[in-house]
């Protein structure tokens, strides 16, 4: 097992690995910007590093200072988080090259995996469902071309992208060439690579995503499904686990689609394999992510398995203790992202408490929020023996937990929860439409 441990993130997520690396009693070192100096997650840690200015681009996307920081501080191993470096193959690959263990899988994997026309062909291979699309398009009269035989509306995709980047609908051939463009244009910038790909538009439907943890042995297993369809401008702002659309029987073909998606990609450590699901049952592969998710807080309540643990285990070469029969959902539980609307300095704060009640934060009275960095405060998680309880804790929660000095989407959740659709759990990407 490792002694030491540097987190190359921040915030709230820096926080939870410090967290899990303590109670495992492995050493950390935080690595910070000059904005964070004050941070939390800088203050728990055993050590810190200061490697640059307050820009992204300056310190948390800095790889060759990051790597600096391990190598002087002697960190065996670097776990990313998620954002930042968490899926740059070159990172991993900068780790592998300086004989520091990146806790995440290796770097020809989420090479393979970031490239989305690369990992749709991997998965059609492997017999998983993919949504119908094409390839890899030289033009907006290609594009067109292509459209016409997959039949409107249809998504243009980054081949590179994440985070709702370099995505755009479009309904008619009119608004093709300007969308390709955009699109084009919005993916060079954001990922360095301008090319993208049409798909199929499934609409209305679900996202649903499976976690899956894979050990050097080969074990693979899934923690089940999170339902993630509650997005605004292609963000998440609430999951939850099970997802009241998923029957045990497409559960079973869910995780047997994401097992062999994740096998087929050789793949080690944790990740998610995301979905569409349609209104008819069908359900298509998106992408797989090759990281730790925001969300993973959900997966742990209903299943006892700490992901951020396992995820420092496997990288140490520990097998998995379970196969895929000894794992079991346990009650219902939710999440709600606590975004802020701005920055500003938090003049008061109260976290709610009670049992199967967690805030997994970086906030405290007194810190300021930067506005160099996302806007999630914090995630609100709760645990119950149904949806029914799980949505009145939740809603109980968002009533008490205070954010002042900053503005924040904490009444915009209490409306989610108490949206009809929502209690039904009768929604899907459409929500906000």
């Amino acid at each position: 097992m490792f002694s030491k441990i540097l987190v190359a993130n921040r915030g709230e997520v820096a926080i939870r690995i410090i967290r899990a690396c303590k109670e495992m009693g492995i050493s950390t070192v935080a690595v910070h910007s000059t904005a964070d100096r004050e941070s939390l997650h800088v203050a728990l840690a055993d050590e810190s590093v200061c490697i640059g200015g307050p820009l992204p681009s300056e310190s948390y996307l800095d790889a060759g200072r990051i790597i600096s920081a391990a190598l002087i501080t002697k960190a065996e191993a670097i776990h990313p988080g998620y954002g930042f470096l968490a899926e740059n193959a070159r990172f991993a690959a900068l780790c592998k090259k300086h004989g520091i263990e990146f806790i995440g899988p290796g770097a020809d994997v989420i090479a393979l995996m970031g490239d989305k026309d690369l990992a749709r062909r991997a998965m059609k291979k492997a017999g998983v469902p993919v949504i119908p699309g094409t390839g890899v398009l030289g033009s907006a009269d290609e594009a067109k071309k292509a459209a016409e035989e997959l039949g409107y509306p249809v998504v243009i995709k980054a081949r590179g992208g994440g985070g709702g980047k370099g995505i755009r609908v479009v309904s008619s051939p009119d608004a093709m060439e300007q969308a390709f463009h955009t699109a084009s244009r919005e993916a060079q910038e954001a990922f360095g690579d301008g090319a993208v790909y049409l798909e199929k538009r499934i609409y209305p439907a679900r996202h649903v995503e499976v976690q899956i943890l894979a050990d050097e042995t080969g074990n693979t297993v899934s923690l089940f499904e999170r339902e993630c369809s509650i997005q605004k401008n292609n963000q998440k702002l609430v999951e939850e686990t099970p997802s009241p659309a998923v029957s045990p029987r497409l559960r079973a073909k869910l995780i047997d689609a994401a097992v062999r998606a994740a096998r087929a990609a050789g793949y080690l450590n944790a990740g998610t394999v995301e979905f569409l699901l349609d209104k008819d049952g069908n359900f298509y592969f998106m992408e797989m992510n090759t990281r730790l998710q925001v969300e993973h807080g959900v997966t742990e309540q209903v299943t006892g398995m700490d992901i951020v643990k396992w995820q420092i285990r496997i990288a140490a070469g520990v097998p998995l203790d379970v196969k895929q029969k000894d794992i079991r959902l346990d009650g219902h539980s939710i999440e709600c992202r606590i975004n802020a609307g701005g920055v500003g300095k938090v003049s008061f704060l109260h976290v709610p408490g009670g049992p199967r009640v967690r805030f997994d934060s970086a906030l405290w009275t007194g810190c300021a929020v930067p506005p160099f960095y996302d806007a999630l405060l914090g995630k609100l998680i709760v645990h119950a023996a149904t949806r029914e309880e799980a949505i009145r804790k939740m809603q109980a929660a968002l009533c008490e937990l205070v954010i002042d000095g900053v503005p924040n989407n904490i009444d915009d959740q209490i409306a989610i929860l108490s949206d009809p659709r929502f209690k039904k759990g009768d929604y899907d990407t459409s929500f906000f439409a």
